[in-house]
């Protein structure tokens, strides 16, 4: 039972102009085994596209290539005592398997312990800002651990360069063949229906939804948010209530923008000066094949966002403006006569941001103090970092054990004499 329209959520497809395509940036790497596993399943594994890009770095008002050992060593924001430290943060933190004991202590202090003073105050500190808002003031370094485990798990898998990959077609293709594949297998898939409550009864579970009767099921499994499963469901304790609004979540206001030139040749450019109103550019065209888009360019410019940051009060006319103003600064070949098309998406509930002591004192249990009643979503992803790989992993995982706790729940009441 989906509220929206359509199916997939962060995974979904919008419009941008006349082409179709993934409502918010998404790549797949190659060590990304279990998305790559589904689409295996789905018969889509033949249609991944895979290329090597580039890696900008947006400092003081000018823009750098990032993208090789060399560029490095020349990157001229930084002294080659700062470069040595930055690439002994990264490869240590990319060995590292002790997560857990990096959940109490806060990033920052972290990063600038490894780092230095000056390497985290010109390039650490405004990632996090850009990533996080102040909010990385909660943030506990194992959110930084989980970025970069995931940057160099590629490198891991014995390629010398990362390799990104895209599905041809996009996540529209991906989750049209996923929906026939459930509903060939007998499931009922229900969108435009927004749940409204669930009541656990004496025995199964009582779900209401906008436009329907109520529903009565077996088992019930939520994958909102925890803010609002503490809303859904009044039954839960007031500990499950208050561990599950203790999580902290960073929202996104995400421009697209549809253009006849590229804007540079990177995939991605990352951005340290905070003039700039987005976070970061994604140049999906750089990486995906233009003629997907008729020969035109498409740049993704998110900013990461608190919940209380006056973005969320902005109007998309303000947002896309404001962005527009901010490729004029950043790109001087840039021209608003080449954009064909602008859209503005917003999430407030993007990412459970890792906070200290995450995994014991905030991250949600599977199951709840009602025996048929079941979370999963995205903020019990504690040893990694949100995206469609950890996603389907998490998801792999939790069906496998509540298939088998619910078999033994019905086992129990068939021998307790229960119908």
């Amino acid at each position: 039972m989906e509220a929206a329209p359509q199916l997939g959520g962060l995974a979904g497809s919008a419009r941008h102009g006349p082409y179709l395509w993934d409502r918010f940036y998404h790549v797949t790497l190659m060590s990304d085994l279990n998305l790559r596993g589904l689409l295996e399943e789905l018969e889509l594994a033949d249609r991944i596209q895979w290329r090597t890009t580039r890696t900008g770095f947006y400092v003081d008002g000018n823009l750098y290539s990032l993208s090789t050992s060399l560029e490095f060593a020349t990157f001229p924001p930084l002294s080659l005592v700062d470069k040595a430290r930055l690439a002994g943060t990264i490869m240590y933190a990319s060995r590292l398997r002790d997560w857990k004991r990096l959940e109490e202590i806060p990033v920052g202090d972290w990063l600038e312990r490894l780092s230095g003073k000056r390497v985290y105050q010109r390039i650490w500190l405004p990632l996090l800002r850009a990533k996080l808002g102040e909010n990385y003031r909660e943030a506990s370094a194992a959110f930084i651990w989980a970025i970069i485990q995931r940057m160099y798990s590629a490198r891991r898998s014995g390629l010398k360069r990362e390799m990104f990959g895209y599905v041809d077609g996009g996540y529209a293709l991906v989750l049209e063949r996923l929906r026939g594949t459930l509903e060939a297998d007998g499931v009922e898939i229900l969108t435009g229906h927004r749940v409204t409550s669930v009541r656990q009864l004496e025995q199964g579970v009582e779900v209401a939804a906008e436009g329907m009767t109520a529903a009565h099921f077996d088992h019930v499994v939520l994958t909102l948010p925890c803010g609002r499963i503490a809303n859904l469901v009044p039954q839960l304790s007031e500990a499950e209530r208050h561990r599950l609004r203790s999580v902290t979540y960073q929202g996104i206001v995400c421009t697209s923008v549809l253009m006849r030139r590229p804007l540079g040749p990177y995939y991605v450019t990352n951005i340290t000066d905070s003039s700039i109103p987005f976070t970061g550019v994604i140049e999906m065209t750089a990486l995906v094949d233009r003629a997907e888009f008729g020969g035109n360019s498409l740049a993704y410019l998110p900013r990461y966002v608190t919940q209380g940051d006056p973005i969320w009060q902005q109007t998309d006319e303000q947002v896309k403006l404001e962005c527009l103003a901010g490729l004029e600064r950043m790109y001087p070949e840039f021209r608003r006569a080449d954009v064909l098309a602008t859209d503005v998406s917003r999430v407030r509930e993007v990412l459970a941001l890792s906070t200290l002591r995450y995994s014991s004192e905030r991250l949600p249990p599977l199951e709840t103090s009602l025996p048929d009643v079941s979370v999963v979503n995205g903020a019990q992803i504690a040893q990694g970092t949100l995206n469609v790989n950890e996603t389907v992993g998490l998801a792999n995982r939790s069906a496998e054990t509540l298939v088998q706790r619910i078999a033994q729940r019905a086992t129990a009441r068939v021998a307790a004499g229960a119908p």
